[in-house]
């Protein structure tokens, strides 16, 4: 019997510290009952407490990947999270073209947790003009979409004028997530006509390793799984949630979430 397991793909960093990049990705699906695969872009040497190095893979690395992918398997959705120069960003939309794949999730990656940067100047221009056009969903921080968008966001109605403007470069749906408005943590989802909001209290913590590339690839699980935009957002911003107030502290820096809290109930028993 064939199997029916949604299957989506990630292009997107390693992590050595597993806990953001394609590490969290795969964690990710795997809880939300989905099989994830890897085409990885680069390879960073960081922990929770910062990126040491990196290095880019080679673009016809990185292109092999997507072709040996896409000629065995049939991904529901795509999600891209780091692609750190103009070169991989173009080389990957020629993939995503040739392949003609849909249900793409962008997550633009511009900047580590820790403040690093991991996204080139000429990368910016190659994202904004030639990937954003494709994505189904776009799923901006505040910082980054105040760099999409050149507004400032301070308030509820800032994160709206700025998926607006983001909207209109290209993307089908924005998320701007990252607000705080209040005493909630509020992201805004923006499709083209109609506004809505997903709020959940905040946690003090410091196990926020990787909350983007797991928003992101949580949307990507609820697509591959054939959710609608909306349930897709509210199941990925309800997980994200779930494993950031479910993380035990993991290293001496920003630790990593706890992707699989709804997996251990009865591993030891």
């Amino acid at each position: 019997m064939q199997n029916q397991q949604p299957i989506a793909l990630t292009i997107a960093g390693s992590d050595s510290g597993a806990g953001a990049g394609v590490q969290a990705d795969l964690k990710t699906f795997a809880s939300l009952g989905v099989y994830g695969v890897t085409a990885i872009t680069a390879i960073t040497s960081q922990n929770t407490v910062g990126v040491h190095d990196s290095i880019e893979l080679p673009v016809s690395i990185i292109e092999s990947q997507i072709d040996a992918l896409m000629s065995d398997f049939q991904p529901l959705a795509v999600k891209t999270g780091m692609l750190s120069s103009a070169q991989i960003v173009e080389s990957v939309v020629s993939k995503i073209q040739e392949h003609r794949m849909g249900n793409l999730i962008v997550d633009p990656v511009m900047i580590a947790k820790g403040g690093d940067r991991l996204l080139n100047e000429d990368a910016v221009d190659a994202l904004i003009k030639l990937l954003i056009p494709l994505s189904l969903i776009i799923t901006p921080n505040a910082h980054e979409a105040e760099v999409l968008s050149h507004i400032k966001i301070h308030s509820l109605e800032d994160a709206q004028r700025a998926a607006e403007v983001i909207h209109n470069l290209g993307a089908r749906n924005v998320v701007v997530k990252g607000g705080h408005f209040g005493d909630d943590a509020t992201d805004v989802l923006f499709d083209g006509s109609e506004y809505f909001t997903f709020s959940t209290g905040r946690v003090t913590t410091s196990s926020t390793h990787g909350t983007g590339c797991t928003f992101s690839s949580a949307i990507a699980a609820g697509v591959a799984s054939g959710k609608s935009i909306y349930e897709s957002v509210s199941i990925a911003k309800k997980y994200v949630y779930q494993a950031i107030s479910n993380a035990v502290p993991i290293g001496q820096g920003y630790g990593p979430l706890n992707h699989l809290y709804n997996r251990y109930d009865h591993v030891f028993e």
